[in-house]
């Protein structure tokens, strides 16, 4: 693997500062997560920024190799990350990809939209350079998400040399949101993308929509593209064996045993998500809501325990989202809790311990993204949960297309639809819940992170 590299905005760790020393920290996000244990040892390069000044300082000292791995850090000026990073990463590209604009009201593109489009390309810049320069002749780069989408040009235009591969994790926008973007913007982006040797996806649905954007007449011809390249689909799957250690870790063990001392024995309704957009909370309450309203047999019998944790709160629309997430089951608990139930337990805390110990404990996962590139925690949960818990599962999640054989599907737009399979996930019987959940651990089993790295070095060596 010394003649692989892997590029994205997260490296496999970061660094704090502490007493003027840097101190290593756990390297953030689920991706830096998934790969780094996969890459230990192996001598791989890893391009990732630096991300603050802990990280500066150890890159100084040359502190920043870990577990076998180079890294190679990415100084991107303050400015310009910031540009590419929340303006245009978060702000722009992850609301087209997963369909999230108010076009009513969003997007907007103004003058400042499009010099933070400029930060964007200049943060592509700063990573294809590493690259260029620090790449063995040869190579295969593997590069990661949406942030990097400008790079595959710049790469193929300078080394010419490497098998790169790119791959993303969410969804694609279909063309005829992608044509919400500038022409000049969406063009760049998709040059940017067509200069890969390969682009991989979680299922077929996003590799569609991915060929349909270079097909449609209209982007093909601002893009300045005549084929498009070539597609692959590499489902990501877990870690079954270290999640199985994390499931039996002492911490872990601990917080199931306050989880069902704050349940009290009820039954579990479960959900472990970011704040985000995307993820629909506020449906998933209202679904919840509808429960207890129109089958009052439920109220005192069930806890919707949410552990949630905020999620880009530095845009206007995640800290209004939350707001109104946080409104929402304040209502729900005062109309319906008694002196002795809360209906929903809800804590916005980031505590994997405890998140873990409640996909070990739900009889019901409920997962309703309104779009989601896969979507781990049905996939986590369905190992690691001791209950025989059934999972209510979006049909627009790209977890459905592995899962569909043994989850409920419920429309994510739906509250009715949701909150009829929430009941018919609590009636279930034994034997029929036993029977799903097998199903569902032997799906999730067929696919392990490891075969989803093999599958983007195989694409690259096509």
């Amino acid at each position: 693997m010394t003649d692989v590299v892997v590029v994205s905005n997260r490296g496999p760790g970061s660094f704090r500062i502490e007493g003027g020393r840097p101190l290593r920290a756990p390297a953030g996000g689920g991706l830096a997560g998934t790969l780094r244990p996969l890459l230990a040892g192996s001598g791989t390069t890893w391009v990732a920024a630096m991300l603050g000044e802990g990280d500066r300082l150890a890159a100084g000292q040359g502190l920043m190799e870990t577990d076998g791995i180079r890294v190679v850090p990415v100084d991107v000026e303050p400015a310009a990350y910031q540009m590419a990073y929340d303006v245009i990463a978060n702000g722009t590209l992850w609301f087209c990809h997963h369909h999230l604009f108010d076009l009513a009201r969003r997007p907007r593109f103004d003058w400042h939209w499009h010099e933070a489009w400029a930060g964007f390309r200049r943060y592509n810049r700063a990573f294809a350079n590493a690259v260029i320069e620090r790449a063995p002749s040869g190579a295969t780069v593997l590069v990661q998400d949406y942030h990097l989408s400008l790079m595959g040009s710049m790469l193929a235009e300078a080394r010419p040399d490497l098998a790169t591969v790119y791959f993303l994790h969410t969804p694609f926008a279909e063309p005829d949101m992608l044509e919400v973007l500038p022409a000049s913007a969406s063009g760049e982006l998709l040059r940017g993308l067509a200069g890969f040797g390969a682009c991989g996806f979680h299922t077929e649905r996003w590799a569609s929509a991915f060929r349909r954007c270079f097909e449609d007449g209209v982007l093909a011809e601002g893009a300045g593209v005549d084929t498009v390249p070539p597609t692959f689909v590499a489902p990501l799957g877990p870690a079954p064996e270290a999640l199985a250690r994390s499931a039996e870790d002492g911490a872990t063990r601990a917080a199931l045993a306050r989880l069902h001392e704050a349940a009290k024995g009820r039954r579990l309704i479960v959900r472990v998500d970011r704040i985000e957009l995307s993820k629909n909370l506020l449906r998933g309450f209202q679904a919840f809501e509808e429960l207890l309203e129109t089958r009052p047999r439920w109220r005192g019998e069930i806890v919707f325990v949410a552990f949630v944790y905020p999620s880009r709160e530095l845009l206007a629309e995640y800290a209004g989202y939350r707001s109104e997430v946080e409104h929402a089951v304040e209502r729900i608990n005062e109309r319906f809790g008694t002196g002795d139930w809360t209906p929903i337990l809800y804590d916005p805390a980031d505590d994997y311990p405890r998140s873990l110990a409640a996909l070990v404990a739900y009889d019901v996962l409920l997962v309703n993204p309104v779009r989601d590139g896969m979507n781990m925690v049905a996939k986590e949960g369905a190992l690691v949960n001791e209950r025989d818990g059934v999972v209510v599962l979006s049909r627009r999640a790209g977890a459905w297309d592995e899962l569909c054989d043994a989850a409920l599907g419920v429309n994510p737009f739906d509250v009715t639809g949701t909150a009829e399979a929430l009941e018919v996930a609590l009636l279930m019987s034994a034997s029929e819940r036993a029977e799903r959940a097998e199903r569902l651990r032997a799906s999730v089993r067929a696919r392990t992170a490891s075969d989803w790295l093999a599958d983007q070095l195989a694409a690259a060596r096509r």
